[in-house]
């Protein structure tokens, strides 16, 4: 690829940082707090929130499985098997937690946020609310981007929770581990405000990012069947790509 090539692709990204932060003083601007929008943000919660709660609960308890799988067969050569439940806390409450669910939350409610809006401006929906005199973005855009942002730190907080209990199952009741000591040694290691506060900030920052990611890609899709395969394919990528560097850098200011 040439230098001009690489200058361009560049370019159109630091442009559509701008557009995006453009956006989303636009979206802050539209909130009202009526009755009829809380109503459509409670709606959209429930769409994005209450509807990932499957997959999001049933990866976590494996993910706790796995991790107490992999925390004790380590530890258990060390002798210290009693700390597994510590160590899976930890990992879960400072960056599992927060990444995993987040990188679940854009595959499955980004994705359906960016299709929905996208889908909209193809069969011109969104011009025919500004016809009628109606704000598409005060209508449409604005509670699905409050939802989004509500939904992944309550959904981390119930990964989290969904995870500890699938370390816990599996070495008390797998490995018979006394859970006296699983639980202490997570007391007494977990500290609230240094580790479960801190992943609740990562993981507001983390629904910030996808869903304005999500609906700027459904909002400025190209008004066809292809522009919005586009823009879901684009959600993904780009939420999972902000939220793997945004994790680097807020581990590096919270630690």
């Amino acid at each position: 690829m040439s230098a001009s090539g690489n200058f361009g692709q560049i370019q159109n990204a630091i442009s559509s940082i701008g557009r995006g932060g453009l956006f989303l003083l636009q979206i802050l601007s539209r909130t009202r707090l009526s009755l009829r929008q809380w109503g459509e943000i409670m709606r959209q919660l429930y769409f994005v929130g209450t509807r990932s709660l499957v997959i999001i609960l049933t990866s976590a308890f494996f993910v706790g499985m796995v991790l107490g799988l992999q925390g004790y067969t380590t530890l258990v050569q060390f002798g210290a098997s009693e700390s597994v439940g510590a160590v899976v806390a930890l990992t879960l409450f400072r960056e599992l937690g927060p990444v995993l669910t987040a990188l679940l939350f854009a595959g499955r409610a980004g994705t359906s946020m960016a299709a929905e809006i996208g889908l909209m401006k193809a069969t011109e929906q969104l011009d025919a609310l500004e016809l009628m005199a109606i704000d598409p973005v005060e209508r449409v855009v604005l509670p699905k981007f409050i939802a989004a942002v509500v939904a992944v730190p309550v959904l981390t907080a119930l990964f989290n929770l969904l995870a500890v209990l699938g370390s816990y199952l599996f070495a008390v009741e797998w490995t018979h581990l006394d859970q006296g000591l699983f639980w202490s040694r997570m007391q007494s290691v977990v500290e609230f405000q240094a580790d479960f506060v801190s992943g609740i900030i990562k993981s507001v920052v983390f629904g910030v990012v996808i869903a304005i990611v999500s609906v700027y890609q459904g909002y400025f899709a190209e008004p066809t069947g292809r522009g919005v395969a586009t823009a879901t394919t684009q959600t993904v990528i780009v939420s999972s790509i902000m939220v793997l560097i945004l994790d680097f850098v807020l581990t590096a200011l919270l630690i």
